[in-house]
């Protein structure tokens, strides 16, 4: 490629530094991070490479330190840092190097009369408002040369991210410039960086906002959603639909963590179920707990003093069921345990904390396409976000769901009080049936589920088929309704099979015959006081 033509501008009075494709005049850097990250091997790498860096404040002190030379913004622009460091970058001649059209001969012109030096890489990352929210925390120049440098990046290229380092020298010790390609790509990624960061503290405006009923810190009047793909799945729900992964912008999730030991690749279904079986198992308690989730519903589901026995009688719910399902765990999976999985119907996902000696040895022998994978058990504690759902050409958004921790908050409406075995069995049908697509009754006994009855347009059916799964092996335990039962038929229902105490919401205008009807079958019964549908 040759020089850009300058039209009307006269060449030979035009410095060489304005030449797009000039490879002899100086390159410059602007480096401004308030994550120092990676920051003294980026700037010693420009450095030995003839670049010219440009910086201020701490970055420029981090710099100077490991012996890198850096020119001051001060010293470049000819103005203090003013108003407490409110006011250092936000000087023409910064923007003016960066936000110059290189194939505009008027823009070059511009640049040759007021003595301007172009800018060739932008590295930026802001202050992180959402560490520590607050107006000292709102940063002005970051994100004035990112978009600046974004919107340029036809000339200019721009870093946000310290994981970008790398490949950015590289490329440009291979080449002497990013490619337009690369350009574009980062400029794209510093306006998703830009929009994240605004969203944060319009977040913070609405958390510190009040219209009188909590609504908009609750609901805010906007919401921005910033995601990055993750990774591209191997399909969809179905094989014909493409799929990926996104995460937050900027963050770092439990899926980032993962350890995939075996399989192959994972698939939309495969992650979205797993997800659901990790939330629950870790859901439970502390105690060894297993559970086995089939189309994003719990098929069997057992709490007790080892994993070996819990895995064992979380298969044992519904067998057939569980066939090409997910099996979590909240422990290490140890021999016992794996000889029960390999003993058992297929698993297409098994996801623990982790895996002993020889384990996956033991489960690829004899489940080869299996995928076995190994997550953090803190990852279980994230951060609930707001539930978001689309619809048509819209969304709906609620805040995230909540469950009671123990049966403190419930009250015992029969004549006859649970027992205080009855009440560890309801507690644990209460906690399975809330993550169990509505309408869900949930049969449980020894802290095992023993029948499920899921996903019906009512209850009654839901619970015969709760009651046909656990053929007679309800009897003395618990059942849990997600919504409170409307008639006496589904007490009798529960009876029938053999429960003694049963827990709902409460809250139907039948409930007097509903308790009735359970102090006539002899049955403990509790209302929670809160409804856990789920769709």
């Amino acid at each position: 490629m040759g020089k850009v033509s300058l039209g009307a501008v006269d060449e030979a009075a035009t410095p060489r530094f304005c030449e797009v494709t000039s490879t002899d005049r100086t390159r410059r850097a602007l480096i401004s991070v308030f994550d120092k990250t990676g920051i003294v091997e980026l700037g010693r790498a420009l450095h030995e490479l003839g670049w010219e860096l440009i910086s201020s404040g701490g970055t420029a002190s981090v710099l100077v330190d490991a012996g890198v030379a850096v020119t001051d913004v001060a010293e470049y622009t000819g103005m203090p840092v003013m108003f407490g460091h409110r006011v250092v970058t936000l000087h023409h001649r910064i923007h003016a190097g960066i936000l110059a059209d290189r194939g505009s001969a008027s823009h070059l012109a511009d640049l040759h009369t007021h003595g301007i030096e172009p800018i060739d890489l932008v590295v930026v990352n802001f202050y992180p408002f959402d560490a520590a929210p607050g107006i000292e925390m709102i940063d002005i120049g970051g994100p004035t040369l990112v978009r600046g440098a974004a919107k340029n990046h036809s000339h200019v290229g721009v870093v946000v991210d310290p994981h970008e380092y790398e490949a950015v020298v590289a490329e440009i010790t291979a080449q002497g410039v990013l490619s337009r390609s690369t350009r574009q790509r980062l400029a794209r990624t510093a306006f998703a960086h830009t929009a994240s960061y605004d969203a944060a503290i319009r977040d913070w405006f609405d958390a510190d906002s009040a219209d009188g009923t909590g609504v908009d810190h609750v609901l805010p009047r906007t919401v921005q959603l910033v995601f990055e793909r993750a990774s591209v799945l191997r399909y969809g729900e179905n094989p014909h639909q493409a799929a990926a992964r996104y995460r937050a912008l900027g963050e770092t999730g439990m899926w980032e963590k993962i350890i995939q030991h075996n399989g192959p690749a994972l698939s939309y279904l495969n992650i979205f179920d797993a997800d659901v079986a990790w939330r629950i198992v870790h859901d439970l308690g502390s105690s060894p707990s297993a559970v086995i989730i089939k189309h994003a519903n719990p098929c069997g589901v057992a709490v007790a003093d080892d994993l070996a026995t819990a895995t064992e009688r979380a298969y044992e719910c519904d067998p057939h069921s569980a066939f090409g399902g997910v099996i979590a765990t909240n422990r290490v999976i140890d021999q016992p345990t794996a000889d029960v999985i390999v003993g058992a119907a297929q698993a297409d996902v098994i996801v623990a904390p982790g895996y002993q000696q020889d384990v996956i040895n033991r489960l690829v022998t004899k489940r080869r396409n299996t995928r076995i994978l190994q997550l953090d058990p803190a990852s279980s504690s994230h951060t609930q976000r707001a539930e978001v759902r689309q619809i048509g050409d819209g969304f709906l958004l609620q805040e995230p769901r909540s469950l009671s921790p123990d049966a403190s908050g419930w009250a015992t409406v029969t004549r006859r009080q649970p027992t205080d075995v009855e009440l560890v069995d309801a507690v644990f049908a209460w906690r399975v049936c809330a993550h169990t697509k509505s309408n869900a009754v949930v049969l449980a006994r020894n802290r095992t589920t023993v029948g499920i009855g899921t996903g019906q347009q009512n209850r009654a059916t839901a619970g015969e088929l709760a009651a046909a799964n656990a053929a007679g092996r309800a009897a003395g335990g618990a059942c849990a309704s997600d919504g409170f039962y409307p008639f006496a038929d589904g007490i009798h229902a529960a009876a029938d099979a053999g429960v003694a105490v049963i827990v709902q919401p409460g809250g139907s205008v039948n409930d007097e015959s509903t308790i009735s009807a359970a102090d006539d079958r002899g049955v403990a019964m509790m209302f929670t006081g809160e409804r856990q549908f789920l769709h």
